[in-house]
């Protein structure tokens, strides 16, 4: 399967698969998450502890507007980071931006275990984004596009930059 892929996908393609990849992601959530609050929002904010329930209590009340408007805002910085690694081969954004989205997979997850229920975007994040993130980390290393050390440095940007980013978006919904 592995050759196949690899010789399939160019690295072009397999760069451009990220944003692709992300908006069919994005489209199970936009698509769900208002209909997913109006059928189980009470029944999640019960079972959330009171400083959970007080967290995330604006992304319970978004809209699909807002939350569309959100992921525009996402999507754009995605092909930017995207349209650097093919053309200015500039990757540490882009292997940033990767691991988010392979370790987004996981809060899905997390989520529907703890809520012990389906959750907006857990489908495409362990169809898609699961293998596609693992996938694309191999062919880079593999095809030495990148390194580890390259890898490394930008999962500590990941790590200095997404709480930011996180809190940033929970305070604008807070507005909302």
């Amino acid at each position: 399967m592995l050759n196949w892929l690899n010789v399939h996908i160019d690295k072009i393609s397999l760069l451009w698969l990220l944003p692709i990849l992300f908006m069919f992601h994005d489209f199970e959530e936009i698509i769900t998450v208002e209909t997913w609050k109006r059928k189980y929002g009470a029944a999640v904010e019960k079972e959330l502890s009171p400083s959970l329930r007080n967290r995330f209590a604006p992304l319970l009340n978004t809209t699909t507007r807002n939350f569309a408007i959100d992921v525009l805002f996402v999507y754009i910085f995605i092909v930017g980071v995207t349209f650097a690694a093919v053309f200015a081969e500039y990757y540490l954004l882009y292997l940033a931006v990767l691991a988010v989205f392979l370790l987004h997979v996981f809060t899905h997850l997390a989520q529907s275990v703890y809520l012990k229920r389906y959750t907006p975007g857990v489908v495409t994040a362990v169809l898609i984004a699961l293998p596609y993130s693992m996938y694309a980390f191999y062919r880079l290393l593999n095809d030495h596009i990148v390194s580890k050390a390259d890898i490394g440095w930008a999962l500590l940007l990941m790590l200095l930059v997404t709480p930011l980013v996180v809190w940033g978006l929970m305070k604008k919904r807070a507005r909302e």
